[in-house]
């Protein structure tokens, strides 16, 4: 659902990239892309985080996203975005590319926090298992907020929710909306999900 995959390389004694957290990465942070843009060889390009926990992008089930303008064009899927100390925090993923295939200063890639997340849970079971709610959220627009009487336009609203699922054994109620899961904020329906899928199943979890 993140489009990362675990690879065993026969072998010893690799070169290898500190793991950065990059829960830690802030908007106008210097980035490097490494890659191999269209086979030309390895090539590093240059830019800034241009923002953070992107989602709703349609590119992947479960979005995190670093956005980034360092140019990355095809053939950097997969690539490394490090920080200006050369520590991994993100895989490069995806690009918008507009008409022209190429790129426009608007890529994406996987938060090494949520990569590392998936590695875990791949060599420990051999899949990745996503904890689930059971509610069908939604996007806390100024016209629902008005409809609900909050004056909270962040957070997202539970529209429905599943029967006997772990919402329905819990006090959610229709019409709540979640501005917090585990004390980090939600500014939306896609963060809700993403913080949600990114938990272990059977985990207890604290939502506000």
């Amino acid at each position: 659902r993140t489009d990362i995959a675990v690879l065993k390389i026969d072998g010893s004694d690799f070169p290898v990239l500190t793991l950065a957290d990059s829960s830690k990465v802030e908007i106008g942070d210097i980035v490097l892309a490494i890659g191999n843009p269209f086979g030309v060889g390895q090539t590093v390009t240059a830019g800034i985080v241009s923002a953070t926990g992107r989602g709703g992008l349609g590119i992947e089930q479960v979005e995190d996203f670093i956005q980034t303008d360092a140019p990355i064009n095809p053939g950097n899927s997969g690539g490394a975005l490090v920080d200006d100390e050369g520590h991994l925090i993100g895989i490069n993923t995806a690009i918008l590319a507009g008409n022209s295939g190429g790129n426009q200063g608007i890529g994406f890639a996987v938060p090494i926090n949520m990569a590392r997340h998936d590695m875990d849970e791949i060599l420990a079971h051999g899949k990745v298992e996503h904890g689930y709610l059971g509610i069908l959220p939604q996007d806390v627009t100024p016209a629902l907020a008005k409809a609900f009487h909050s004056s909270e336009t962040n957070g997202a609203l539970v529209g429905q929710i599943t029967p006997d699922s772990p919402a329905a054994h819990s006090s959610l109620k229709q019409g709540d909306i979640i501005v917090a899961v585990n004390g980090q904020p939600v500014a939306d329906a896609s963060q809700l999900r993403t913080k949600i899928g990114m938990l272990d199943p059977n985990q207890t979890v604290m939502l506000k």
